[in-house]
Formats: structure tokens, sequence, C-alpha cells
């Protein structure tokens, strides 16, 4: 299962971000993102070439609402160059924005509401969405599991996974202890995103300090 880090607290990319990143890329982390709103473009521009320089895939999570803002974000992803966009669910006007890109797209399972960003929908609705998305060719999706207020966070990703034979599942929200990510991972999930949880260090609250969070997340996976 594949950790992206996310450079982001409470739906925002963090001001500090390009200084976050200097202090986590000699962990050698291969998927880093962010959300697309937070910092000024040129921040956005430059965390994105020094991610990419890494080596690291680089990944923008659209958190907008409005319809055409989402699209907005869309294309400065294309923009930016990101390798992976997350979230959004115009999925029709979206692909039209990115297809010559080459950009492997993600969107929202379920539905989203809100900001922060919560979801709604029964395991059998988003199993459902989940199919219906497959139609499009997505890489896979983004699934809010643990943000969840109708259902399980866990049966929302035994949905979801039965619904993607072959696409990838990206279970995001609050992920706070490594009971809970080996649950993910046992689950199905293919990778994870987190970021609020490092930055408020509550997946190991004994730890000081974001890159010690990190760390522990890093350790845990290669436990799990």
């Amino acid at each position: 299962m594949n950790f992206i880090l996310m450079l982001t607290e409470n739906d925002k990319t963090v001001p500090n971000c390009l200084q976050v990143l200097d202090e986590v890329l000699p962990l050698g982390l291969t998927h880093i993102g962010f959300k697309d709103i937070g910092v000024e473009p040129a921040v956005l521009q430059e965390l994105t070439n020094r991610i990419k320089a890494s080596g690291a895939r680089c990944y923008l999570e659209v958190v907008s609402e409005d319809f055409q803002t989402a699209l907005d974000s869309a294309r400065q992803a294309v923009a930016l160059g990101i390798d992976c966009l997350l979230g959004g669910s115009e999925i029709g006007a979206t692909y039209e924005i990115i297809e010559e890109s080459g950009m492997a797209y993600y969107p929202f399972a379920g539905k989203p509401v809100g900001h922060p960003t919560k979801l709604a929908g029964s395991p059998g609705e988003v199993a459902e969405h989940c199919h219906a998305l497959t139609a499009w060719g997505v890489a896979g999706v983004d699934l809010l599991a643990y943000r969840a207020v109708d259902a399980d966070p866990l049966e929302l990703i035994h949905a979801a996974r039965a619904a993607l034979p072959y696409q990838e599942l990206i279970v995001a929200g609050s992920r706070e202890s490594p009971d809970r990510l080996a649950a993910v991972k046992d689950a199905g999930a293919d990778a994870f995103t987190m970021g609020t949880a490092l930055f408020q260090a509550k997946f190991a609250p004994n730890t000081p300090g974001f890159l010690s969070q990190v760390e522990k997340v890093l350790n845990c996976l290669e436990q799990i």
C-alpha cells in the first residue's frame, strides 16, 4: 500500500509547504501531494517542480465544490504539470481539460459535501458510483472513507474495492493510528493520503515533530 504524503492541514496546503518538503525529501518518499488552495499559484508551481525533481509522483487534490472552480483547479493541475489529479466529480468536463496532459485522474467516489470535505452515501451507493466511474476509464477513485457521515468507513472501502476490479483505490480522510492504517490495507486500499494527522501529531501522539510523524508512518508500513 502506497503512502501519499499530503502537505496539507484541514484541507489546505500549509503555508510553509516548501520548507516541510525539504525536511521530508531525505526520507525517499515517492508519492507527495497538496490541495488546490492555501498558498499562491507560484508556490504551488515551485512545490510541484521540487517534488518531481526528487523523482516522486506529484498529486493535487481538488477541494472546490463549485463546478467552475473545480474545473479551474483541473486547468491549474495541467499548467503545474501534476502527475495525478485527485477529487472532483465533473468527470466529462474534467477529462476535456486534462486528456492531452497524460495525467492520471482519481475522482471522488460517493457524495463529497462541505469544507473540510465530508462523505455522504451508503456502501451500495459508493459501489454503484465506482462501477459507473470505471466506464470513464479513470485510473482509480479517491474515497474519503474516514470522513463518512452515513456509513462505516471500512464497509465503504470494501464496497469500493469490490466495484473496482482493475482501478486503484486511494483512501483519504483521517487515519490517526497504526491499527486504522492496517485495517485500511486489509480492506483493499492501494494507497492512502495523510496530512492533517501528521501536522497535528495525531498518528503518533507521543512523538513530537512532523518529520518524526512521517517516519512513524513509514515504520508502520513495514510492519503491516
